[in-house]
């Protein structure tokens, strides 16, 4: 037995509270381990109840190529818990593992109370704030200055003609503002969709609106913060969730605060809002409007004109957390997404999480993290954050090809195992955004792919998230490409991607519970032949999905209620699914 790779940690994703009194504890093991069982019981009953005679076998739960994870739901009556492994190798051996380490399986190692892992009153320990209206949430991502224009009267100077450009440059404006958007809620509503994730739509020198100029108002091209106040209140009377964008990571060069600095330099009451080395502070220009070659102060990645903000500065985090409570109190937000959020200070995100939960308790805070982010979901920080890593693993296998099914599914397995099953519900899986190409051009135009792809993700645990035009088929390279103008002539809609995806949404939003809650079990991996079978299942309801992601024609023997299916020929009992294909059913109980 490989006991390096054993590994549990409490009061973390290996041992948390789910829900009131059920208590998830998982164990990691090698691959060479044929049984798991949990030795648990009350701290105080050890000598007397002897608790460790009776153990309960842990389900294997997920697999990666390198490990095994073993998971079981326990309840304790007085709601304090010691708990140890019996770990039995395939090859006969057995070992116990507990707080201090592995020993044999003998009674004095059984008996002594301090080796145990503990979780003293865990209906308290863990806090996380997992809102139930995330996991019924479809949403839609707007990039206000490309989605549609509404009012005229509000267009910068320059605005061009909507869509006047196949391939739109960095500067360039079109005039989408926050009216457009109102102007086609029913289009949303039509569409599905409960929820609009909002790229910034306050005061900034760019188009993105990621360089901040004044958090306080919004950007005089989208509007108002009287057209914003009667966007969010037509958004909740169609039971639209509404989500910000928020840039705290840096301020734009235009921003009052920054000039100051530029003015006074190291007198500017201001200098110590941001990282500077020394004054006066400069930069060298390049022929690239967002990379300076030489500065003395930290940015954004290399870009001049969007200066760090110094988050671990008392006056920065009040000034920030003011920010966070005025566009909750004021115009009831549901949401924040916080901008290259693991650049910020986390003793700030703890105060902002305080903030906004106060404010709402069923407020949903998202994180743009890119990489493992443990360290901001505990429950006192993010609620999820933009789940890019399942982003990788799906295109990285459908689209891509540059890793094997078993890798990709080894891959999607790692990250549930790396949170608490509440977090995972609150991730927004992704396949594209402002900041990537658009879906379909990663698959080179083959909608039949891109079609696969979606359906695979909308069966995943978190919410998903569809960039805007997605749905009509619109591509887009890596931005600006990716950020056209939405097209909103019909003859220049494709309306089967628009069926499609409508179909996909009913779906996901019927089957939010199951898809949220409900079990994940990978029944077949062939990376032969491509079949790859994934069964959902919660509350005796069982949904299996059936891909084909090889080359050859594949049969498959069903009974039940065919929900979704692309490319399949039924006769009788079986279906012939194509190349590309896929069929989605809920089986007969």
């Amino acid at each position: 037995m490989n006991q390096a790779a054993i590994y549990h940690r409490p009061e973390s994703e290996f041992a948390y509270l789910y829900k009131k009194n059920l208590m998830h504890i998982r164990l990691q093991t090698g691959k060479d381990v044929a049984e798991v069982c949990l030795l648990h019981g009350d701290p105080y009953e050890l000598e007397t109840k002897r608790w460790f005679k009776k153990s309960i076998s842990l389900d294997k739960w997920l697999s990666t190529e390198s490990h095994d994870f073993w998971q079981i739901e326990v309840t304790a009556p007085y709601k304090r818990l010691s708990y140890g492994f019996l770990v039995k190798g395939i090859d006969g051996s057995e070992i116990l593992y507990n707080d201090q380490g592995i020993f044999s399986v003998e009674e004095k190692y059984l008996l002594e109370g301090n080796m145990y892992f503990r979780m003293p009153y865990f209906q308290e320990i863990d806090r996380f704030k997992a809102p139930d209206w995330v996991k019924e949430t479809v949403w839609y991502q707007i990039f206000p200055e490309r989605f549609a224009n509404g009012d005229l009267q509000n267009d910068p100077v320059g605005t061009l003609k909507w869509g006047s450009k196949e391939h739109p440059d960095r500067t360039d404006f079109y005039g989408g503002d926050l009216q457009g958007v109102t102007d086609h809620l029913d289009y949303l509503v039509d569409l599905g969709i409960n929820g609009i994730y909002f790229c910034p739509i306050f005061t900034a020198h760019s188009n993105h609106k990621y360089d901040t100029i004044d958090y306080f108002q919004i950007d005089p091209a989208f509007g108002d913060t009287e057209t914003f106040k009667e966007l969010v209140a037509a958004c909740h009377q169609r039971g639209i969730r509404v989500m910000l964008d928020a840039v705290f990571n840096h301020l734009g060069d235009q921003s009052p605060q920054w000039q100051d600095v530029v003015k006074n330099g190291e007198h500017s009451r201001y200098k110590d809002w941001f990282m500077i080395d020394s004054f006066p502070v400069s930069y060298t220009e390049t022929n690239d409007f967002e990379f300076a070659s030489e500065k003395n102060y930290d940015t954004f990645a290399f870009t001049p004109h969007m200066s760090k903000l110094n988050t671990a500065n008392p006056e920065v985090q009040d000034f920030i957390l003011e920010v966070a409570s005025y566009w909750i109190k004021e115009f009831e937000i549901d949401a924040w997404r916080l901008d290259v959020a693991n650049e910020v200070d986390h003793h700030l995100w703890k105060k902002f999480h305080e903030v906004c939960f106060n404010l709402n308790p069923d407020f949903y805070l998202l994180g743009e993290i890119w990489h493992s982010a443990q360290s901001w979901l505990q429950g006192d920080e993010f609620t999820g954050v933009m789940n890019y890593a399942f982003t990788d693993a799906i295109i990285g296998y459908f689209l891509d090809k540059k890793i094997s099914l078993t890798q990709m599914v080894s891959k999607l397995n790692r990250q549930l195992t790396m949170y608490r099953k509440q977090t995972s519900q609150m991730m927004m899986n992704v396949l594209d955004s402002h900041d990537t190409p658009r879906i379909l051009t990663v698959a080179n135009g083959d909608k039949a792919l891109m079609r696969q792809a979606e359906a695979f993700t909308y069966l995943q645990t978190g919410s998903p998230c569809l960039y805007y035009g997605d749905e009509i088929a619109m591509t887009g390279e890596m931005d600006p490409d990716c950020r056209k103008c939405m097209v909103w002539e019909k003859e220049k809609q494709d309306f089967a991607m628009l069926a499609f995806f409508k179909e996909l949404i009913i779906f996901r939003k019927k089957y939010a519970t199951l898809l949220s809650e409900g079990s994940i079990v990978w029944e077949k991996i062939d990376k032969v032949s491509g079949e790859l079978i994934l069964v959902r299942e919660f509350a005796g309801v069982e949904l299996q999905a059936v891909f084909n992601t090889g080359e050859n024609e594949l049969t498959h023997q069903f009974s039940g209620e065919v929900l979704l299916q692309q490319l399949t020929k039924k006769s009788k009992d079986c279906l012939s699914i194509a190349a590309k294909g896929f069929v989605i059913y809920q089986k007969e109980s």
